[in-house]
């Protein structure tokens, strides 16, 4: 057989895949969904917080209508995190969901940079590469990678002298958080993949709502 021939078996072995391609939307709904509905009660349960952190100028994101915005916020990632669940409305809830994604990289962990766990080792991050061709923020990022280390590394040596180590690190080891915009830059991204694909049609109200709308047809975007 030649190149192109077994290029096109590989083709069409990938192509049977697509009778499973229900998982994809499925899983990202179910991973987002559990995401949005616990920031939606956090908010919930400390909400004069959560106003007075939206309104502040000083040490708060300093909006107008601080009320308005904090119930916004706290309505769509509570809401749409059981729409995500349930399937339901899932391309137009992920509008307001995405709006609060750009709301949260822009305003509260853009200066942070990019990640949300600051990596303690310069030589194996990320930035590393990104250093070498010149990528604005890099190297900042590099130096932040250097002083991470060293906290680290101290707050391990006086943990280790002082305290029962290896109990504190059963579960994991010690990381500083950078509270960068990865994990709001990630859920745009998993959101706009919902937006543009739907809820699937496996476990999502959408799918059967569209089949009833289409007249009973499987509905070729759902």
């Amino acid at each position: 057989m030649s190149f192109t021939g077994w290029l096109a078996r590989i083709h069409q072995w990938l192509d049977l895949t697509r009778k499973v391609d229900f998982l994809a939307p499925l899983l990202l709904r179910l991973y987002l969904a559990p995401v949005f509905i616990a920031a939606g009660l956090n908010k919930i349960g400390s909400f004069d917080s959560t106003v007075s952190w939206f309104g502040n100028p000083e040490w708060g994101l300093g909006l107008p209508l601080p009320w308005l915005m904090a119930f916004l916020a706290t309505a769509a990632e509570l809401v749409g995190g059981f729409l995500l669940l349930l399937g339901l409305g899932t391309r137009y809830i992920a509008v307001p969901l995405m709006i609060t994604m750009l709301v949260a990289a822009f305003a509260v962990h853009w200066d942070n940079g990019w990640f949300a766990i600051a990596p303690s080792n310069p030589q194996t991050s990320m930035a590393q590469p990104l250093a070498t061709v010149g990528l604005p923020g890099a190297e900042a990022s590099l130096e932040n990678s250097e002083e991470v280390g060293k906290r680290l590394e101290a707050a391990r040596s006086i943990l280790e002298k002082h305290g029962n180590y290896d109990w504190l690190t059963a579960r994991g080891n010690f990381a500083i958080l950078n509270n960068g915009i990865e994990f709001a830059a990630t859920y745009f991204i998993m959101l706009l993949v919902l937006f543009f694909h739907g809820a699937g049609r496996y476990l999502s109200l959408d799918f059967w709502v569209g089949r009833r709308l289409a007249g009973g047809a499987i509905p070729s975007g759902s």
